[in-house]
Formats: C-alpha cells, structure tokens, sequence
C-alpha cells in the first residue's frame, strides 16, 4: 500500500509542517485537550515521561503538559516542525516540560526503558516502515508503561464537524482519513504489530478513533 507522507522531501516538508501548524490552531484546536485527557484517564500515567512521536508542531504535547505533571519529549522527524514546536512551546511558556527533539520513530533517540508513556496521534500512517517502529517503542517503554497510538479526532461530534470544515477547504481531506483509517491500513498496520513480534497489546476502535494500547512487562 502506498504511503501518502508529504514529508519525504524538503520542499513538501516544509509547507507541510506550516500547514499542520495552521490547522491544529484552527480546525483541529479543540481535539488536542480533549484527547490529553481522555490519555491521562484511560492509561492512569499523569507523571514521570512521555515520549510523543510524530509530534509535529507540538499540539498534544502541550495539551498533555497542560493536563499532566508529565516531562513530555516531542519527537519528529521533520526540522520544520521542530522550530515550529519550538515556538509554541515557547509560546505556552512550557519550555521547561516539554522537550522538542528531532528523530525518528525507526531509530528512537532514547535509551531503553526510557519512557513510562508514549502517545502519537496519526504520525503511525506516515510510518514507512512499521515493523521496526514498533520495536523500536517496545525498547523504549518502561515495564508497566502504556501507550496511546493510533489517530482519531476524539469524539464523533468533533469528526463530524471538523471533516465538514476541512473537506470545504480540500475536497480530498474525507477520502484521505476514509483511507488511512480504512480496513487494508488498519490490517497493514496488524500485520506490523505480528511481525514485530508484540507480545501483547490491544486495539481500540470507537468514537475516539483507532489507538493501539502496547503492555510493556
């Protein structure tokens, strides 16, 4: 399956990067603080370390901050979205809790058992090789730590409304989350947890989204 990741040459990386920027103090705004606490309830982990992988401009970061006692990495490959995370944190007067970091999630900048958390929110479709990914949080992950990965808009309310607002800015846009969110991505993505040997997790399909919850021992 071909991978639609605008971020594979400088160019489209750095109108993409400004683009995420725009949309996530827009349309997507009121997703991130939802999402950050439906994450601190559902995994019980409100402090210690959270890694945030694809984070781009930093919007779940922050809001995980913002609702947690969490030292929150934010973590991505593009060095677009690292200067723009850079000045939203700074923005957020967060400098302190949260930490931008350029990386990326086949290679993981960290050290093993680094983190008690580990979140992303739709960076896994841009994966290009999923398999090594997944190890690659195992490794990081803590014993006992939990992970919230996947994508979703948070509630069905809040997808109905933003998939009305951003299809009239691109026609595409529904087709796209159709796509990523569809039955051959989610088997793709499956079928990387099995090769990667994930000895346990579970997979969560609501109103929130489709979030993959990792069981590190």
């Amino acid at each position: 399956m071909n991978i639609d990741n605008p971020y594979l040459d400088d160019e489209s990386d750095r109108k993409a990067a400004k683009e995420m920027d725009d949309i996530v103090k827009t349309v997507f705004s009121p997703i991130y603080p939802m999402m950050a606490k439906q994450i601190a309830s559902q995994t019980g982990i409100a402090k210690g370390v959270c890694v945030d992988l694809g984070s781009g401009p930093a919007a779940l970061s922050i809001s995980l901050a913002k609702a947690t006692d969490l030292k929150v990495y934010a973590l991505d490959p593009s060095p677009y979205s690292y200067e723009i995370a850079i000045r939203n944190i700074e923005g957020q007067g967060l400098s302190k809790r949260i930490v931008p970091v350029i990386g990326s999630v086949e290679d993981i900048p960290f050290s093993n058992d680094f983190a008690d958390l580990i979140v992303s929110r739709a960076a896994i479709f841009f994966w290009l090789d999923l398999p090594r990914a997944f190890e690659e949080i195992c490794r990081i992950l803590k014993p006992g730590g939990k992970t919230h990965i996947g994508g979703g808009f948070g509630s069905a309310a809040l997808k109905k409304a933003i998939l009305k607002e951003m299809t009239q800015r691109n026609p595409r846009f529904e087709k796209t989350v159709k796509s990523r969110m569809g039955p051959d991505n989610i088997a793709r993505i499956k079928a990387a947890l099995r090769n990667a040997r994930i000895p346990e997790y579970d997979i969560t399909e609501d109103e929130t989204g489709f979030w993959i919850h990792l069981h590190a021992k």
